[in-house]
């Protein structure tokens, strides 16, 4: 078996082909590798037939020098894994006695007889090495057919991760070249892709397209660099690519390695010995929730309220009803009055206000579906924002959470820089 350099991973299952179940193993796997210096650069799901399984191995092995596979090991007539495996190899099945001896024990512990069927999990690739199951009667196995390395391992994931850890990691390990495969994630919240892309763009040439991946959600970026070769020098790359993408996002950059934006925000104002309060209308008590699911996150969140209604605003903000006739509900004067409401009906150092539309109903060509007015009130005054977000009522809502959280997270930093 040669270096192994690339890696494909093939969940099989047909249950992975529907809604319900995902492909959770090849997460696992992909993380090991990537530990080793293994890139993975493909992974396929196939259902549970011969042919299905067979031409998927087929393809992912044209891609890779080593293709693992997960699922499709157990003893019911569904599971043809190996059927599959033999006829990808042009090798018959095998039966392994000391595999066969260690599964009819397996039953013999349970007080069980082995069913005839059960021996099917005895039967291996003629030429594969068995990779031994602590945990389950279901062995593993690995072989090589036209310099590509396979290794099949049960879809149960306590037992995938045993016989990877146990068994084909410590394989692959002589079979690598020395390298490895580091990975660190930047953080940018408040900020959209495009926006991103642009400044980033001129640092590919310099670092490889390939190199960088950017993946957009509501309200955040992140932006994954990747580095690889000997790990001293795969790090001192990464350390440099870090300083120059830092560098070009700037004030956007919330966190290293870690994207929990309210446990930012929290950490930040616990540290000050700070507190917030929030008054809430369209997210409807989803940034409390944010700020709440952070544990430790009682010493800086004092309480907030739901004000959906402009009698409620009115009622427990303290809003002008004036200003509710004069500027209508979601304008920037009303997230700033719930800011502030916030802030002095809790007694907080900070106080966050939404008012919006997250529809679908409800829009005017004034005011359409996706304007959110969002403000943050703090020790040195009230700062607000708008922008009319696309996409269905829990896109606006996710969006409106992220950027209401990242302006208290930029106002508290600058409290920092300014020795507030």
């Amino acid at each position: 078996m040669g270096t192994i350099r690339t890696a494909a991973c093939l969940g099989i299952g047909t249950e992975l082909l529907g809604t319900d179940r995902l492909d959770t193993n090849s997460l696992e796997v992909t993380a090991r590798l990537e530990s080793l210096g293994i890139e993975v650069v493909a992974k396929g799901v196939a259902g549970d037939t011969v042919d299905g399984i067979r031409a998927v191995l087929s393809c992912l092995a044209g891609r890779a020098d080593l293709v693992v596979a997960t699922g499709g090991l157990g003893p019911t007539e569904d599971d043809v894994t190996r059927e599959a495996l033999s006829a990808w190899a042009g090798r018959p099945l095998v039966e392994d006695p000391g595999l066969a001896a260690a599964i009819r024990e397996r039953y013999r512990a349970h007080g069980l007889e082995m069913p005839p069927f059960a021996v099917k999990m005895a039967r291996l690739v003629d030429g594969a090495t068995p990779l031994p199951n602590p945990s389950g009667a279901a062995a593993g196995m690995m072989m090589e057919r036209d310099g590509t390395v396979v290794a099949v391992l049960p879809g149960v994931p306590h037992e995938m991760r045993e016989i990877l850890d146990g068994e084909l990691v410590p394989r692959l390990s002589a079979m690598t070249a020395g390298e490895r495969v580091l990975r660190r994630t930047l953080f940018l919240a408040g900020v959209y892709e495009s926006d991103v892309e642009r400044r980033i763009a001129p640092l590919y040439e310099r670092f490889g397209r390939r190199n960088v991946t950017v993946l957009c959600s509501a309200g955040t970026v992140r932006i994954v660099l990747r580095a690889r070769g000997p790990e001293d020098e795969a790090r001192r790359r990464l350390d440099e690519m870090e300083a120059a993408f830092t560098e070009a996002v700037g004030e956007d950059l919330a966190a290293v390695d870690r994207d929990d934006l309210a446990g930012i925000v929290v950490e930040q104002l616990v540290r000050r010995d700070q507190t917030v309060a929030t008054a809430e209308s369209c997210t409807g008590g989803l940034i409390g929730g944010e700020l709440t699911a952070v544990p430790g996150s009682s010493a800086a969140f004092l309480g907030g309220v739901v004000a959906y209604s402009n009698g409620s605003k009115v009622r427990d903000l303290g809003v002008d009803p004036g200003l509710l006739e004069r500027e209508g509900a979601v304008s920037e004067a009303v997230a700033r009055a719930m800011a502030e409401g916030a802030r002095n009906r809790f007694g907080t150092d900070w106080g966050i206000g939404v008012t919006g539309i997250a529809g679908p109903g409800g829009g005017t060509p004034e005011k359409p579906v996706g304007l959110v007015h969002w403000a943050v009130s703090g020790p040195g005054g009230t700062r607000a924002s708008h922008r009319i977000f696309p996409g269905d009522r829990a896109s606006v809502r996710r969006a409106t959470v992220a950027m209401a959280l990242d302006l208290l997270r930029r106002m508290l930093g600058e409290e920092v820089a300014h020795g507030g």
